[in-house]
């Protein structure tokens, strides 16, 4: 009757508590309020000093995007990389433990079974009573074999929560193992193609340092003659010096790079790579996706791992409230205990237990209430995480395609320099070389036909890299698409 009035009890006040549904509402994902996203470069991307390329709204980003830039050097690094990236070793790893991890947070939903045998090997002491049958023997072997059945019922669901929860731990892990795979993928690809581009800055260089020490040669042989003074000599052995320091922080950059696509390889750095691709060997993509809102939130792993994690918050606010609610025992025991192991189930050596209890909550101190509060919190903080990430998104696919627009423009300007640059250096050695131009009309000329090389080739590899943002931006290749469906059932045996 004391525990049937304490049950009544505990109900009546957990009446207010259910009263109040969990959160586990989620919110829509934001979108921007101005043009659709069909209207976004509509005309292609066409400048007059390189390929043009379209823009195909609702087309979703092909699994391994780095095929478009038709490199078959790229596509072995990045194959490679995706095999042999120690970031990616570590995410798979991560990702196994959350599914065993899950798998083991199941085991919760079902009875819990276990088997247990002892030996015990005892004396009495003769003034004493003998718990045996014969109160003879002094000296005894006791044989106990028993298995032991245990279930709490999960009335208001919060180990169904805890296993939801999990389970949305997993999809986070697998989400954040497609964002390094994607982020490695791009990686390769920057990597290849700024090496590509430091190469050309080197071969500009050198041709800067040929083409000054040229001049040098010719001013000399003009000085011997009486038509130059030293003067104009030494500004020119200035030039070809500043040309010459411009080369060392080239291969160095150049080195750098290469350590760190070994590193991205799985290498270590200075061991040999692959032939890689010259800038003019790397193709331009002419066509590019451009993912909906709804198809972005969907394929980009931070969005899809920060609404998991907003699941797996939903499910720990559910479990928390469940805390402060009793909660029903069921448990049951059977065995045998007998002197002799064969007569374990004999007539009479057989027992077994039966027991139900309610356990219920009255007074921790408001710790049940405040651990309540601080998992709606956490949902709260995960909701506006999520909603930070999703606009993240859209804002970097937004800067991706501006950089590409700008890009275009930068491409011809820096290409229409570069021809006057060379053909107004062209005038000016011909002149040097018929007397007719000063020493200081050359250095300004020379000087202006190498920055312009290198901000031609600058431009060229920027359109190429802002082409390798845009991919990453959405979200990349889907790595886990055969991967992110429902884990198959797992055993309960264990």
């Amino acid at each position: 009757m004391i525990r049937a009035s304490l049950g009544v009890i505990a109900l009546a006040a957990a009446g207010p508590v259910l009263a109040k549904p969990p959160i586990v509402d989620v919110p829509q994902p934001p979108t921007a309020a101005g043009a659709a996203p069909e209207t976004v470069l509509a005309a292609p991307i066409a400048p007059q000093s390189g390929p043009p390329q379209t823009v195909h709204p609702g087309e979703a980003v092909a699994n391994e995007w780095w095929h478009a830039f038709k490199s078959p050097g790229m596509d072995r690094l990045v194959a490679r990389a995706l095999g042999a990236n120690s970031d990616i070793a570590v995410a798979a790893a991560n990702l196994k433990q959350a599914h065993e991890l899950a798998a083991a947070a199941r085991g919760v939903l079902f009875p819990q079974v276990d088997a247990g045998y002892t030996v015990e090997r005892q004396r009495v002491s003769g003034t004493l009573a003998s718990p045996l049958q014969s109160p003879t023997p002094i000296v005894f072997t006791l044989h106990t074999a028993q298995v032991n059945v245990a279930y709490s019922l999960d009335l208001f669901g919060g180990a169904a929560a805890r296993t939801r929860s999990a389970r949305a731990a997993e999809r986070a892990t697998l989400a954040r193992l497609d964002g390094v795979r994607n982020i490695v993928s791009a990686n390769v690809a920057l990597a290849v193609i700024q090496n590509a581009a430091l190469e050309a800055q080197v071969d500009a260089a050198r041709a800067s340092i040929a083409s000054n020490r040229q001049i040098l040669t010719l001013l000399r042989t003009r000085e011997a003659l009486g038509a130059v003074g030293k003067a104009d000599v030494v500004a020119q052995e200035a030039a070809l010096a500043a040309a010459e320091g411009s080369l060392p922080p080239l291969e160095r950059a150049s080195r750098a790079n290469l350590a760190a696509l070994a590193v991205l390889v799985g290498q270590a750095p200075g061991s040999d790579l692959p032939d890689l691709p010259k800038l003019e060997e790397i193709a331009l993509p002419a066509d590019l996706p451009l993912s909906l809102p709804s198809q972005l939130v969907a394929q980009r792993p931070d969005v899809r791992a920060s609404a998991a994690a907003m699941e797996g918050a939903a499910a720990d606010a559910k479990t928390a409230l469940a805390a402060r609610l009793p909660a029903i025992t069921l448990s049951a025991s059977a065995g045998g205990s007998s002197l002799d192991f064969g007569s374990l189930l004999s007539q009479g050596n057989p027992f077994w237990t039966l027991i139900g209890g309610l356990t219920t909550p009255l007074f921790h101190g408001g710790a049940l209430r405040h651990q309540h509060h601080a998992a709606e919190a956490a949902l709260e903080g995960a909701k506006a995480g999520y909603r930070g990430v999703a606009l993240q998104a859209f804002a970097d696919v937004s800067n991706a395609l501006t950089a590409l627009s700008t890009d275009a423009e930068a491409l011809d300007a820096a290409s229409r320099a570069d021809s006057a640059a060379r053909t107004s250096l062209g005038f000016i050695q011909r002149q040097l070389e018929l007397g007719a131009a000063g020493t200081f009309a050359v250095l300004g000329a020379s000087a202006t036909a190498q920055a312009a090389r290198s901000q031609l080739v600058v431009a060229k590899a920027a359109r190429l890299s802002d082409t390798v943002g845009l991919f990453t931006a959405l979200g990349g290749g889907q790595f886990s698409s055969a991967e992110s469906g429902n884990p198959a059932p797992q055993s309960a045996n264990q």
